[in-house]
């Protein structure tokens, strides 16, 4: 079996479809059915079902499934230890707006001067989706804040707890009042990422468990964007410490008394079983190393 034909299998069962697998990997699409077919060829099995415009898995390709994953992992490896011991690859990482601005940014820069042969790609995923591609094998790491620290099919690393702050306008009817509830914010306008935010979430869940109805957000999208609005005394937010540490210290934003009930943590994760690339460890052990700092 060519090592070329399984990593157009792989590909193709990722985003099950020839078309996205062909833009991609940069073939033309009928070469993507072509090395499909000498691999079935080879293989003496039906890889993929065609439904119409949609395919699917047969079990045999269920099965080659991760063995072709392996081997991808081993090749790479091979190409590593060959390269004179540099490191050299491409790393696919899922992550969140409030990581990649604030907390990842010195990992970003170690491994971009101290490793040039590793290639980083970002992808911006909230915890469901950075779990479903780790699962497939769409991302090789992920980033994630969330409350529970065990995933089904991940092996995860908690790398540090996250504080999060309710922030709000400095003239603010809650601003300089202690000890609030729950239920002295079920009546305050709420200014929120989108939902799948696991601290959004969680913080929607405590609100409703303490008020009639659940709680109506203004989703501004992005944490700056939620910054401003706040500022602006559109309403009051729960946010990462991180992400409004300038805020709190310059006036413009200032936290209410509320203490959360929750404690998430920024985690990094990888599929259950798969075998890092070196390029890839090396990236994990800067991780843990610059989140013990």
């Amino acid at each position: 079996m060519e090592l070329r034909l399984l990593a157009t299998f792989e590909k193709v069962a990722e985003v099950l479809s020839f078309t996205r697998a062909a833009a991609e990997l940069g073939y033309a699409q009928s070469s993507v059915t072509a090395q499909i077919k000498a691999l079935e060829t080879s293989l003496g099995a039906g890889l993929f079902d065609r439904l119409g415009g949609r395919i699917r898995l047969t079990p045999a390709g269920e099965r080659l499934l991760p063995y072709a994953r392996r081997m991808a992992e081993l090749a790479e490896e091979a190409r590593t230890a060959v390269a004179d011991g540099e490191a050299a690859g491409t790393i696919t990482v899922g992550t969140m707006e409030s990581l990649t601005t604030y907390r990842l940014p010195p990992l970003l820069e170690y491994v971009h001067h101290r490793h040039p042969g590793v290639r980083l790609s970002l992808r911006p995923t909230l915890g469901d989706a950075t779990r479903q591609a780790l699962r497939q094998g769409t991302y090789d790491l992920g980033f994630l804040m969330e409350a529970g620290t065990e995933h089904e099919g991940l092996e995860s690393e908690v790398l540090a707890p996250e504080p999060l702050a309710l922030v709000a306008a400095p003239g603010h009817p809650l601003a300089g009042r202690t000890g609030l509830t729950a239920a002295d914010l079920v009546d305050a306008a709420l200014v929120g990422t989108e939902p799948g935010c696991a601290y959004r979430d969680l913080f929607e869940a405590e609100l409703a468990a303490g008020g009639a109805a659940a709680p109506a957000f203004l989703e501004f999208g992005t944490i700056e964007a939620s910054k401003r609005a706040v500022a602006s005394g559109l309403g009051i937010a729960l946010l990462p410490r991180i992400t409004v540490q300038e805020e709190l210290a310059s006036g413009a934003l200032v936290a209410l008394g509320w203490e959360p009930p929750f404690t998430l943590f920024t985690q990094l994760a990888w599929r259950r079983g798969k075998r890092l690339p070196a390029h890839v460890r090396l990236f994990v052990e800067q991780a843990r190393r610059l989140a013990r700092e």
